[in-house]
């Protein structure tokens, strides 16, 4: 008996996505993350150097706070949508500790489920159809996505290495940004890893008063590599115009337990909890409760932290080395940014050829944006050993790039045992 092919099998769904996820694809990560599965079911044992995914545990107390408030018999129902009074509490004492900022936990401090929650959320509160948001080039792909998601137009400003990756704000004025409503920056940056001085955060400002523009400063990496912590909000007239997002998850290892916060002037988080109000019903308590313990953390935790990240660093550097790129001291994040050579088309290529030919998986600037093309992006959340394997397959593996006559290609200027020490 020969069986009927279904006539529905080969056909497309009846019913379409809506018309709010066209232009947007699936996020990088989630589909390099499923290719280097497949590659390490198939035998191939991928090290995996590009997502800053902290690897080390938060602080055993914290963890403990968790364990005996989940044994409480009460603190497993719904929650407050703006979070329990100590999770702000704790917040508000943080800012004021580590930033200067002074802010009244019962409003202008809003609990998140995660960070990149709020960046939905603010889009959706403030975007409309006709509305546009400038975006970093290179960014954050999120920012765009939320954007776009919102109904609303991003519109590239450019961050360039010669600038020191700051957004040139008279440029930015003679263009027509009479319909710009957001501002989406993020210093200490992601993927440039360069800090914004308080004089930028004044120009900033006053450029967001000028053009009735909101500005949203993404601020998660403050704890990484950083010495001096800052937060726009502890400028002069930022609440007017300037809210703030921040997360515990490079600050406290603590990425999969989804706890951010969005702090700035009590108007703008009220009308950011009427949507985020219909979207969730609140966080576990006894992981708020935990939150709060971390957010007490002493200055020790963030310099056995740091000293962590400087020793895995210098790993990072050497294999920058061998591949002949080039990079920038003082960055601050889990990240290294560094330029590609010029041997290659794009960072793509590079990030490719590594992965294919030494089983390392490095990120490729360009999903960054167009400006982020001729750039690699290297993690330090893997540990000594880890680090030290790829070093050596790189090494063993011919992915070292070589110039047209054979010789290395030479690296950057600051290339110095001082600035750049060997592991």
């Amino acid at each position: 008996m020969i069986r009927q092919k279904n006539p529905l099998a080969a056909q497309p769904p009846v019913i379409q996505p809506a018309r709010r996820l066209s232009g947007i694809n699936e996020y990088y990560f989630s589909a390099k993350l499923r290719e280097i599965a497949q590659m390490r079911a198939a035998g191939r044992d991928v090290i995996n150097l590009g997502i800053g995914s902290p690897d080390l545990p938060p602080a055993p107390e914290t963890i403990e706070t968790l364990v005996q408030h989940s044994r409480e018999r009460h603190t497993h129902s719904y929650q407050s949508y703006a979070g329990i009074p100590e999770l702000r509490q704790a917040f508000a004492q943080w800012y004021l500790r580590w930033f200067g900022v002074s802010l009244n936990p019962d409003n202008e401090v809003l609990p998140l489920i995660g960070s990149k929650e709020g960046i939905v959320h603010i889009a959706m509160t403030y975007l409309s159809e006709d509305d546009q948001a400038l975006v970093p080039n290179p960014g954050y792909p999120t920012y765009r996505a939320a954007t776009m998601l919102a109904g609303a137009e991003p519109v590239e400003y450019e961050l360039l290495s010669e600038q020191g990756w700051l957004p040139d704000l008279d440029a930015l004025a003679q263009r027509d940004i009479s319909r710009v409503k957001i501002m989406w920056v993020n210093y200490p940056n992601m993927p440039t890893g360069v800090v914004a001085a308080s004089d930028f955060f004044q120009k900033l400002i006053a450029f967001a008063k000028a053009h009735r523009i909101l500005l949203v400063n993404d601020n998660p990496y403050a704890f990484i590599l950083n010495d001096n912590p800052a937060s726009i909000l502890a400028e002069e007239g930022a609440k007017d115009v300037a809210l703030e997002l921040n997360s515990l998850s490079k600050s406290n290892n603590m990425a999969g337990w989804r706890v951010g916060v969005l702090a700035g002037r009590a108007d703008y988080l009220r009308e950011v909890l009427r949507f985020k109000s219909n979207m969730d019903s609140g966080m576990f308590k006894p992981l708020q409760l935990a939150a709060a313990h971390a957010l007490q953390s002493s200055p020790e935790w963030y310099a056995q932290l740091n000293a962590v990240y400087r020793e895995r660093r210098a790993y990072v550097y050497e294999i920058l080395r061998l591949l002949g790129c080039r990079w920038e001291a003082g960055q601050c994040g889990m990240f290294v940014w560094a330029a590609i050579p010029d041997g290659y088309a794009d960072g793509y290529e590079l990030s490719d050829r590594v992965l294919q030919e030494a089983l390392v998986f490095l990120t490729p600037g360009g999903i960054f944006g167009s400006r982020g093309e001729r750039y690699i992006r290297v993690s330090l959340c893997s540990d000594g050993a880890l680090l030290e394997e790829a070093l050596r397959r790189i090494r063993g593996s011919g992915a070292e790039l070589r110039s047209a006559n054979g010789t290395e290609i030479l690296l950057h200027a600051e290339r110095s045992s001082a600035k750049h020490p060997k592991p």
